[in-house]
């Protein structure tokens, strides 16, 4: 099957950013086209969303949508940081990995690559070791702890481990940031609240991610603390993240918020995960690499199999030296995808 078969109506498991939009999602964007609005935000429309952040974080949050997750980071990150600061994070992390440059040429700060344990994860061990040459001209000041969740292994911290990085960035005097391009999918398998894993466990910024849940576009950036509010309105703009008709990325999150219909939709996704895995674990050749704890698998097998698994089910190498891959899944993953491509793999084994 070639390139443009899988075009015309195939599905695979390369990212969740592939899957289509939620029908009500789809719905809440026909609503805000049905009348004028005033832009930039000062519209119905973003200043109810904004409320209903409110009342799901149990906080007076301010609330700045933007276009992607790379914009979500940039403008988290600057709010929180001079040229001068460093940026703790995983050596797995996107933001050191797969954003490019981009949070490096905007902030203009340091990133240090935090090793990561084996699930993906930071420890307050490991970043205390970075913590050093305080007040010291010649060093990169700390001023930030950025988390990924779920990591980018498709693990998660649970509330306890975050809280133990919170107080740690509060000791410390840093920022806490968490990019949460897949925040939902870590609620969901956690059986918790929105609040448990932000408010609640000290959170100064955080990325929610929008898009890979199954909203069109967009991210929101949630800000917890308020010395963080003084300037970020204008950097929003800065970093051509403010859109003119904000009121179509509000009125997704308003769709996702209300009644949490992003649970609904994270639980299938990370139950998807779960049969795919159950599904290839036994499978002679492959061997599953980390926990699967939300809508990811990861996993190696051998490289001879990729040409002719990429033509049915694409999905996407993650180390191109051990052949581990990732596969996701996503709101509108069936069980019969998960099936079809599990059969497949077991015939390349035989």
């Amino acid at each position: 099957m070639g390139e443009n078969d899988f075009l015309a109506g195939m599905k695979g498991f390369a990212s969740d950013n592939y899957a289509g939009v939620l029908p009500e999602v789809m719905e809440a964007l026909q609503k805000a086209n049905y009348e004028h609005a005033r832009s930039y935000g000062a519209d119905d429309i973003t200043a109810r969303t904004i409320q209903l952040f409110r009342d799901v974080l149990g906080a007076n949050v301010d609330v700045y949508f933007v276009f992607n997750g790379t914009g979500a980071n940039v403008l988290s990150i600057s709010s929180a940081t001079q040229s001068f600061n460093s940026v703790l994070c995983a050596d797995t992390s996107h933001i050191y990995c797969d954003e490019s440059s981009a949070p490096e040429t905007f902030t203009g700060c340091r990133f240090f690559a935090l090793k990561s344990n084996a699930e993906g994860k930071l420890t307050p061990d490991v970043i205390s070791k970075r913590l050093i040459r305080k007040g010291d001209m010649h060093y990169a000041q700390p001023n930030i702890i950025s988390l990924t969740q779920t990591t980018e292994y498709a693990t998660i911290y649970t509330a306890d481990e975050l809280k133990a990085v919170g107080n740690l960035a509060k000791e410390h005097g840093l920022y806490y940031h968490i990019d949460g391009s897949r925040f939902f999918n870590a609620a969901a398998s956690l059986g918790c609240s929105l609040k448990e894993l932000s408010t609640d466990i000290g959170l100064d910024i955080l990325s929610l991610g929008g898009t890979k849940a199954g909203m069109m576009y967009g991210e929101a950036v949630v800000v917890f603390n308020k010395e963080l509010a003084k300037h970020i309105a204008f950097k929003h703009k800065q970093s051509m993240q403010l859109a003119s008709k904000n009121r179509f990325i509000a009125a997704q999150f308003e769709a996702m918020l209300t009644n949490e219909l992003w649970r609904k939709h994270a639980i299938h996704a990370n139950a998807m995960a779960q049969m795919l895995h159950d599904n290839i674990k036994d499978i002679p050749g492959v061997q599953v690499t980390k926990p699967v704890q939300a809508n990811g698998v990861f996993a190696t097998h051998p490289a001879g199999w990729n040409e002719k698994m990429w033509a049915k089910y694409p999905y996407y190498v993650w180390d191109e030296h051990t052949n581990e891959v990732r596969m996701m899944c996503s709101w509108d993953t069936t069980e019969e995808e998960v099936l079809g491509f599990a059969a497949f793999m077991k015939g390349m084994a035989i």
